[in-house]
């Protein structure tokens, strides 16, 4: 299995450029993430991690939108961060935390000093490329409280899509180490057969993306 510091130096080597122009061309294709924004409602001071917070996009969004509401980003890769600091704080969110860290294993308290626990956290197309996705998705059911939730958008089978445009896809995101995984709803299913929680989920886009939450019960 790669091991955290691999992980990082991937990431850190992948996004060491692309970071600049990374949100100018994903806004193109990384479909349902304003959707997942507003899908969370959270109440007033909830605490909200984003997993794999990339350049902030999305924080920058949620924090605009939920301004009650308490918000952190981790991400593995500390250039991608450098991006993220300065998105922040140029659309004057630059007191959300930030922190280097890896899904499968990070600690809030330890991270953000924070005295209780999360109660959402996100995914937004990082389990596509994040290789121990299982490890990730156990690790948030086990911090999280009873009656929190995860909030997952990513690629789907794109089933709906033609055939030509599926097979390109899925070729162009390989590129990227990033690959559709059917096996992470089937997970999720199980855990809720389980009685882990409980899950919903919606196909967007003729099956291009999907938006996945599971309350912990």
């Amino acid at each position: 299995m790669t091991s955290e510091a691999q992980t990082k130096a991937s990431m850190d080597k992948m996004y060491r450029w692309t970071r600049h122009v990374y949100d100018a061309s994903r806004k193109y294709y990384l479909l349902g993430r304003d959707r997942l924004i507003a899908g969370l409602k959270p109440q007033d001071g909830e605490h909200i991690c984003e997993v794999g917070c990339g350049t902030a996009r999305n924080l920058i969004k949620m924090a605009q939108a939920y301004p009650k509401a308490h918000f952190y980003g981790l991400d593995a890769s500390d250039e991608m961060l450098k991006t993220a600091r300065a998105s922040l704080q140029k659309a004057g969110q630059g007191s959300v935390p930030l922190a280097q860290a890896y899904a499968q294993s990070f600690d809030p308290a330890k991270l953000f000093a924070l005295e209780v626990p999360l109660d959402k956290i996100v995914f937004s197309y990082c389990l596509s490329i994040i290789p121990p996705w299982r490890e990730s998705i156990d690790h948030a059911l086990e911090i999280l409280p009873v009656g929190g939730e995860m909030h997952i958008v990513d690629f789907g089978s794109m089933d709906g899509q033609p055939a030509g445009f599926r097979k390109l896809i899925f070729w162009w995101l390989s590129l990227f180490h990033v690959y559709h995984k059917p096996e992470i709803l089937d997970y999720l299913q199980r855990l809720q057969l389980e009685k882990r929680g409980t899950l919903q989920v919606k196909h967007l886009y003729r099956g291009y993306t999907y938006l996945a939450v599971f309350k912990k019960v």
